[in-house]
């Protein structure tokens, strides 16, 4: 690759708009595509009319879909990003998907020459506006190597965890922490609810209990204020612990306690979809009064 890479994300939702930017603020060259829109440009960005035309005119290309059939179908389907990549180019998968479908992506990468990168992340779109997100990457030193210099700029540390799959499997784990802390808290709240307590007081001193985490206290004061603006949406949330659950019963690995909240969100979703993961607690609150 170039010294000065052109970058082009296949994928331009909430999270990589932000990242683009730190990425244009660091005198990268950065182009997106995106499914839900046909050209034209994204705060300040061009969108190409494909990914296999954003592949052919950049460097190195970032992929942030939602799921493994966005990841199929924006990747190695008709008119994908392998259709016009080169020898030489590196993909780097921000994306949170199955690690069989991580594998089969970079298994179709090394087969046209072409690096590939795991890279799920730790955070939401404050940290990817404020530079801190965390990297779980998957795959070789020298592909991991190759991709540091653009992690760098869009986080704040970079794990490299293993061979590709290990990325995905590493996020899935994480993401089943966050949902079951938030569980905990929304049958916590809940049952507060069903013995009158005072709901503000209740917060309250969860929010103060350093056994609370700093991401679950920014829960709380969602919860608090009745306002779950979607750093994370719920719909997401409920897909992730989908696919921690499938992986973790292809291999054996017992989740009681993940798959009772996987539970939850999926109730969730149906109801908050598009509202932050945290939306859970409203949902089980309602359950509580009614």
């Amino acid at each position: 690759m170039s010294d000065t890479l052109g970058l082009g994300f296949v994928g331009f939702g909430a999270m990589p708009t932000r990242m683009a930017a730190r990425l244009r603020d660091a005198d990268y060259s950065v182009i997106a595509f995106d499914v839900a829109h046909d050209g034209g440009e994204i705060d300040g960005f061009p969108l190409t009319g494909s990914a296999a035309t954003l592949a052919a005119k950049v460097d190195a290309i970032l992929v942030a879909v939602p799921d493994d059939a966005a990841l199929r179908q924006s990747m190695t389907a008709p008119g994908g990003a392998l259709e016009g990549a080169r020898e030489g180019q590196v993909i780097i998968n921000f994306s949170t998907v199955s690690p069989t479908a991580s594998k089969a992506l970079a298994a179709a990468a090394a087969a046209k020459g072409v690096g590939y990168v795991e890279a799920p992340m730790s955070g939401s779109t404050h940290e990817a506006e404020s530079g801190q997100l965390v990297f779980l990457a998957g795959g070789s030193d020298d592909d991991v190597a190759a991709a540091m210099p653009i992690l760098d700029v869009v986080g704040r540390k970079t794990v490299h965890v293993g061979a590709v799959g290990d990325g995905a499997v590493t996020k899935l784990i994480v993401n089943g922490v966050m949902a079951l802390g938030t569980a905990a808290l929304a049958e916590g709240l809940a049952y507060g609810a069903r013995a009158e307590l005072d709901r503000e007081m209740l917060i309250d001193v969860l929010s103060d209990l350093i056994l609370v985490s700093e991401h679950h206290k920014r829960k709380l004061a969602m919860a608090k204020a009745d306002s779950y603006p979607a750093e994370f949406p719920t719909k997401l949330m409920s897909k992730d612990m989908g696919l921690l659950l499938a992986d973790a019963r292809e291999r054996g690995a017992s989740m009681p306690s993940m798959a009772a909240a996987a539970q939850l969100f999926a109730y969730a979703a149906r109801i908050h979809p598009d509202d932050d993961y945290a939306s859970a607690i409203s949902a089980t609150e309602a359950l509580a009064r009614s």
